[in-house]
């Protein structure tokens, strides 16, 4: 949706879309481009667009000279704004389609334009975010239609008369015309076209666009994976940021003198959004796959992260994102909780703040549920198929794994209190269980607890290792205990320290002492 008042735009409106346009496609200066983009375009906004469309891109094209690649790239910036402050409806879902699909084809076949790279995450981010949206309204649709008799279980119309609503028998006769909008196989390919333009390849033309496309778009098929549910597919989407870390991102130097060149893991480090995405999605398919040492240090490093930021306000400064920040750290501190009560002798690892923050949102709720479905704050799951809705499956899916941990965690307790015991003795300890019972559950808990453990820098290269803290064996009726030698870490207690007398001193300097 647009809205057409050309007349009526004010000055700041016309100068704004005029310096926008000239940082793309001319000066390509990334602090002008930033401070447009981030502070500029969300003050307008909220001047003057706060619940209402932007003018469409027909109405500015007089101050873009009609350039087409900038006429998309303000088309897709002020559907994502209107996509914010309305209640999208299945037209603008499917339009939403259509704006992107211009934009990305456009972008490929222009090379003299330049974007900063928090603006190009952010619209891979909105890409895979809407293409999420879409598929749980159309898997909301065919509920309701087949819930009214107008499908049948397989997803064919039935036929006859009904007294179904309208708007159903809208929204579902457009979705059956639009078939090919939002594909799933569509989706997955222009992510990899993006994908593949960016690290330098001999008689390739490459610029630092493209270079940021194919670093987020790695990002964004990650989060794809994860929501379709290919945990194993979601860490390898990855792998791009790992191979070409070091690859130094290209500079023209006419159009970028003076600025810092910086290597693929810098700029992928230089945007909060885009390492908040891959240490949530990540941490979530770790979990899925039963990699629980690997989930709990990503998981761990990005809360700290987040924690310090929060602390010294420097995420305040991040553009209208400290608030989606704050919910991503609220649900990685509980996967995070969730993790280390499954795995608890992986909690060394974890920074002490981080450990204190746990302990005070999530310690005596966790320790006395009887199910784990509160902690398990994962994504929105969604299928490619919309006769099919996958959430609810996954979460029953998660919790069936869940129901062998609590009698994990009580034999763990047990064992670690001898160095050999019997198991007719431990089956005493359990009360109501036999001596085959304790053996068994001796032999899954160890089987459980083996796990593929990341050991260098790409996610293939993984490893089978316990994670348990104790080693034992069974020998005839009785079962030798060997606690794992402990690892003894100072560095937390000295950086807590460093924290505490920081916090004194600034405390200490802010007391008027003038009498």
């Amino acid at each position: 949706m647009t809205n057409d008042t050309d007349n009526l735009m004010p000055t700041a409106l016309t100068d704004f879309v005029f310096d926008l346009f000239d940082s793309v496609t001319t000066s390509q200066m990334p602090e002008e481009q930033t401070k447009l983009y981030e502070v500029d375009f969300r003050e307008l906004s909220q001047k003057y667009f706060a619940n209402q469309a932007w003018p469409s891109p027909q109405s500015i094209a007089s101050e873009c000279n009609g350039d087409p690649l900038f006429l998309a790239v303000y088309r897709e910036l002020t559907h994502r704004h209107w996509h914010a402050v309305s209640h999208p409806n299945i037209r603008d879902r499917l339009e939403g389609w259509q704006v992107y699909r211009e934009l990305f084809e456009e972008m490929l076949d222009s090379t003299n334009f330049y974007l900063v790279p928090s603006w190009v995450f952010d619209i891979l981010n909105e890409f895979v975010y809407q293409f999420q949206g879409f598929c749980q309204v159309r898997s909301a649709v065919y509920a309701s239609a087949r819930k009214q008799g107008l499908l049948n279980a397989d997803g064919t119309r039935t036929e006859g008369p009904h007294n179904a609503n309208q708007n159903l028998v809208d929204n579902l006769a457009l979705l059956e015309k639009s078939k090919d909008v939002w594909d799933v196989e569509s989706v997955f390919g222009i992510l990899h076209r993006l994908g593949a333009i960016g690290f330098g390849k001999e008689g390739s033309e490459i610029t630092p666009v493209y270079t940021y496309l194919s670093i987020f778009s790695a990002v964004a098929r990650s989060r794809l994976e994860c929501l379709l549910g290919d945990y194993t597919a979601s860490l390898q989407a990855l792998n791009p940021l790992s191979t070409y870390g070091s690859y130094v991102v290209p500079k023209d130097l006419e159009d970028y003198q003076g600025t810092i060149q910086l290597n693929v893991m810098e700029v992928f480090g230089s945007v909060m959004g885009a390492r908040v995405s891959v240490a949530y999605h990540a941490g979530v398919s770790l979990l899925l796959l039963r990699r629980y040492k690997d989930a709990i240090s990503i998981l761990a490093e990005m809360c700290a992260v987040l924690q310090r930021g929060f602390k010294t306000g420097q995420l305040r400064k991040i553009a209208g994102g400290s608030e989606q920040l704050n919910k991503q750290y609220d649900r990685m501190l509980s996967l995070l909780a969730l993790l280390t009560h499954i795995c608890p002798s992986q909690a060394g690892g974890v920074e002490e703040a981080v450990i204190r923050a746990i302990r005070e949102k999530h310690g005596s709720k966790l320790a006395a549920a009887t199910s784990y479905e509160e902690w398990f704050q994962c994504p929105k799951f969604i299928s490619a198929d919309p006769s099919h809705g996958v959430f609810r499956q996954q979460i029953h899916r998660f919790l069936e794994e869940m129901n062998p941990v609590p009698a994990g965690r009580t034999l763990r307790s047990y064992l670690k209190l001898y160095t050999s015991v019997s198991i007719d003795k431990l089956a005493h300890l359990y009360g109501d269980s036999s001596a085959d019972q304790v053996l068994a559950l001796l032999l899954s808990y160890k089987l459980r607890m083996r796990q593929l453990e990341r050991t260098g820098s790409s996610w293939n290269d993984s490893v089978y290792k316990t994670a348990l803290d104790i080693h034992y064996y069974a020998e005839k009726d009785t079962v030798h205990i060997n606690e794992a030698e402990k690892t003894r870490r100072f560095e937390n207690f000295f950086v807590a320290s460093i924290l505490h007398d920081h916090e004194v001193r600034k405390e200490t300097l802010s007391i008027d002492i003038n009498l």
